[in-house]
């Protein structure tokens, strides 16, 4: 009896949702008729959420299922498939057992909406919130560009549309609960999207097209006569990087008896396993992708090693002293400069970026940056790297992290720019000379939030920069809780 109510409900949405009719906004709005029925005389009325007032009302506009996807000065209200993670269902649910309740109530100063209403839109979200004629927006665009980042406060990636900046859908990651995704990447080839855990031992893979689950990626050896048993449970995987043929990805956990894992991304296997790295963290390959640069966070050294794990060696970062693991510089991230000559070190205890020469193995230049920097990017278009540098209070009044700009030609010209609060993640959308800045806002002194949480903790935002001028735009979109790693699709 069970089965069949559950399959009468999934036919009873499918049936409401999809339904085709004539296209053209109508009375209901373009809306499915019921759903638009009850938008359009309880949200989309005078004084709140239609086009007349809509800029009042958070800057949503309800009027039209068309408007409703331009999203309001917070981001977006409705993410398709995820009632969730949909802030409207927030301000409309008084009904505990329904999910999260937010302030004030909608309709506002009005009738509370009933339980069967509030069902019916979460129902409508949870089956992509199509319009009259079964369209879901933001489907079926095979050329759409997005961007993918990890919520560490939730096991969820978070999926950005390049054109409008909004989010547009949160993808659950991870087979089990509390995996903690920590860093995202998107292959060369812009095909697929692939995900690492702090409290697992696989890589997961994406299909960047419709961003569907396609498998996981073991990072460990399996025990003998055995596919699904680990002889090693080596977790807190942080970062990892894709070959350019994107073949390939090694991939870094780090522990004080780190481990480093090369796995085959076409065959989904594991083809080499080193461990004895001293919490190594920041992993970069050189221009002929025969060697691997991995960065020792508590200590003054990187390491350097064969693809084929055959051979390493360590060397100092810090000019006359031998390498050690006392916490001096704590080199963080590692990347390839565009003349393939260097790379550049974000050390996070010194407040610098140091670059090594790969020919003499030492370290050339050294630059000064922001408080703790963390990621390092690099723009093609603008020939600069961009630094975030989270805990910095200093360089700006009122301020909590900033981005450090350094031109690539010369190391000199070097700017900074407040942004956001405690930034972390970040990435670069060339095609529209934007830099993405996600704010983790895990601090109590952060700013509140606009909507509650799924997740424990407060959510965060992404913050914009335009390239060219380097300054700060003011629009800023809410994301779910610890946005962390960002990467942008080629």
């Amino acid at each position: 009896m069970k089965l069949i109510k559950t399959y009468l409900a999934f036919y009873l949405i499918i049936h409401l949702f999809s339904c085709t009719k004539d296209t053209g906004i109508n009375e209901s709005g373009n809306y499915p008729k019921e759903v638009g029925a009850l938008i359009l005389t309880k949200c989309a009325t005078s004084g709140c959420h239609n086009s007349k007032s809509y800029q009042a009302a958070s800057n949503l506009n309800l009027e039209t299922w068309e408007s409703l996807f331009l999203g309001s000065e917070s981001g977006s209200a409705v993410i398709p498939f995820s009632s969730q993670f949909s802030s409207l269902c927030y301000y409309i649910n008084t009904y505990p057992e329904l999910g999260s309740q937010n302030q004030p109530t909608m309709p506002l100063n009005n009738t509370k909406l009933s339980k069967s209403e509030v069902l019916l839109i979460k129902n409508w979200i949870d089956a992509g919130a199509p319009d009259i004629n079964g369209k879901i927006k933001w489907a079926n665009y095979p050329n759409q560009k997005k961007l993918y980042l990890v919520n560490q406060g939730c096991d969820v990636v978070t999926v950005l549309d390049s054109e409008t900046q909004l989010p547009i859908r949160y993808v659950k990651v991870g087979n089990k609960l509390n995996s903690t995704p920590h860093q995202i990447r998107v292959s060369p080839d812009g095909k697929y999207w692939y995900v690492l855990f702090i409290n697992h031992n696989i890589l997961q893979k994406y299909k960047c097209s419709d961003d569907s689950y396609v498998g996981d990626i073991p990072l460990t050896p399996f025990a003998a006569g055995t596919s699904n048993q680990s002889i090693d449970n080596a977790q807190d995987w942080n970062t990892f990087v894709i070959s350019k043929d994107s073949k390939k990805a090694y991939c870094v956990s780090f522990t004080n008896n780190g481990k480093i894992a090369a796995v085959d991304l076409e065959n989904k296997k594991l083809i080499h396993y080193l461990p004895g790295f001293s919490y190594p963290h920041g992993i970069a390959l050189n221009d002929k992708e025969d060697t691997l640069y991995i960065t020792s966070q508590y200590g003054n050294y990187i390491t350097k090693l064969d693809s084929g794990f055959s051979y390493k060696q360590e060397f100092s970062i810090q000019p006359g002293v031998t390498w050690n693991n006392n916490s001096l510089l704590d080199p963080h991230d590692i990347i390839l400069a565009p003349n393939k000559q260097e790379f550049l070190i974000t050390c996070q205890k010194s407040n610098e970026v140091r670059v090594f020469n790969i020919a003499n193995n030492s370290i050339n230049t050294i630059i000064s940056s922001g408080i703790f920097p963390q990621e390092i990017i690099f723009s093609k278009t603008r020939n600069e790297f961009f630094v975030s540098c989270t805990n910095d209070t200093i360089k700006f009044i009122n301020s909590h992290g900033l981005i450090t700009k350094i031109n690539a030609n010369n190391y000199q010209d070097v700017k900074h720019l407040a942004c956001g609060f405690q930034p972390h993640g970040i990435a670069a959308d060339e095609s529209k000379n934007l830099l993405y800045v996600l704010s983790r806002n895990i601090s109590a002194k952060g700013p509140l939030s606009h909507h509650t949480s799924q997740c424990s903790g407060k959510n965060g935002f992404v913050n914009f920069i335009d390239l060219s001028l380097f300054s700060l735009l003011q629009k800023k979109y809410e994301l779910s809780v610890d946005p962390y790693y960002i990467f942008a699709q080629p």
